[in-house]
């Protein structure tokens, strides 16, 4: 009896609020990495997913940026996404 899943999903299932924290703090650490490079969000999500990506890939990099505009640690300035001062403050930081 304890083979039995009782939730009846796969093992590597991953949460959607996990998999978009995940984009989140990728996308965040990768624009911050190669600060003072500005990126437009295509090329982002083209570094992000290695090339080319499915839609779905394409989105999460959008909505990640986006969520983090929201938030306040990325802003886009003439199409391009870049990391506002707290966020390359607390960047700063975490590398000591």
């Amino acid at each position: 009896m304890a083979d039995i899943n009782p939730t009846d999903r796969e093992p590597d299932f991953v949460a959607p609020a996990v998999e978009d924290r995940q984009v989140q703090w990728a996308v965040l650490a990768f624009l911050l990495d190669v600060y003072p490079d500005r990126l437009t969000i295509p090329e982002l999500s083209r570094a992000i997913n290695a090339g080319p990506a499915e839609f779905e890939q394409e989105d999460a990099v959008e909505c990640g940026v986006r969520e983090l505009v929201g938030i306040g640690l990325l802003h886009v300035q003439g199409g391009f996404v870049v990391p506002t001062r707290p966020a390359l403050h607390f960047w700063r930081l975490e590398k000591n």
